[in-house]
């Protein structure tokens, strides 16, 4: 997309916000391997896990969220794939445990 005969992408905002949507996903990700790897040596991995899920289904909504501001009136067109990873991301917060779910699961592994 351009904005004043340049790509959006030599703008120092938007620069920002791509390094901002990449350091959440790469966190998520180390979550998840945390939680793979505490399962794979057989250690309760049932925080991290509802840590991973948490962190990432947010994440990813808040990232599909800034790929559509990026891509301005085209982002909520179906004609780019912005508008439906917003629509997963939104499901993936509710599906297989919703966010308070998590949270109450992460809260009773930290006080037991």
């Amino acid at each position: 997309r351009e904005q004043f005969d340049q790509p959006v992408s030599e703008f120092q905002t938007i620069q920002h916000k791509l390094a901002d949507m990449d350091t959440k996903l790469q966190a998520a990700r180390l979550l998840m391997h945390r939680a793979a790897d505490l399962k794979t040596r057989g250690e309760d991995y049932r925080k991290e896990a509802a840590q991973a899920k948490l962190h990432a289904s947010e994440v990813s909504r808040e990232v599909a969220n800034e790929g559509i501001q990026i891509h301005g009136g085209y982002g909520y067109t179906k004609d780019f794939p912005a508008e439906r990873f917003y629509r997963d991301a939104k499901l993936n917060e509710i599906y297989e445990g919703t966010s308070e779910v998590l949270r109450n699961t992460i809260a009773q592994q930290l006080l037991d």
